[in-house]
């Protein structure tokens, strides 16, 4: 995802030139349907990625009972908070991305749904997610990755649960091993279309 002028989608100010006309995109998750804001500069602005559809399609959503704070992580324009805060209203739903532009557009999406939208300095250090999902930024490159999902990582409750999907060309498998290596406990729940949905917990 890469504007005429360099921006990418993790980007933290992307280059008005890059926005374009703003577009709505619709799809169906747990049971819902969902028509989201979206622009240039951000994520997968003209669809909801291929890799988001099987995260949603295959880890395990949160039901109407579950409560605590939920966090997206990375959230672009907020197809995952959205879906996230519609299956489960009595959760605190947190979507956290670097992109100014894609915060914008999340706060607009999640609102009436009472997402809470911030930059990733924003979300206090006391707060403990017992979900964390992600589509993460594998073009960031390996050391950043690692970098950021050991941060976010370690703010699961003891017996919380991260949902993370990863394409297999992206490395997916050795993201998988980096997790085991770091002491999570690493499940592939599914794999689906050259991705791989896998479930981290602490062991």
């Amino acid at each position: 995802m890469r504007g005429v002028t360099g921006d990418h989608y993790f980007t933290a100010e992307p280059s008005e030139a890059t926005a374009g006309a703003e577009r709505t995109v619709e799809f169906a998750a747990g049971g819902h349907e969902f028509r989201l804001r979206a622009a240039g500069g951000v994520f997968s602005a003209g669809r909801l990625d291929p890799g988001t559809a099987v995260l949603l399609r295959k880890a395990t959503l949160p039901g109407p009972d579950t409560t605590g704070d939920l966090l997206d992580l990375g959230c672009g324009y907020g197809p995952i908070a959205c879906v996230l805060a519609t299956v489960a209203p009595r959760a605190t739903v947190h979507a956290v991305d670097v992109n100014a532009r894609a915060r914008a557009l999340a706060a607009v999406n999640g609102e009436p749904l009472g997402v809470r939208v911030s930059a990733p300095e924003e979300v206090a250090e006391s707060v403990r997610f017992a979900q964390i999902w992600s589509n993460p930024p594998f073009r960031v490159g390996k050391t950043e990755l690692h970098a950021l999902l050991g941060r976010w990582l370690e703010r699961l409750t003891p017996d919380g649960v991260a949902w993370l999907v990863a394409g297999r060309h992206l490395g997916g498998d050795s993201l998988h091993k980096w997790l085991v290596d770091e002491g999570w406990q690493v499940t592939r729940q599914a794999s689906q279309k050259g991705f791989r949905v896998l479930r981290v917990a602490r062991n």
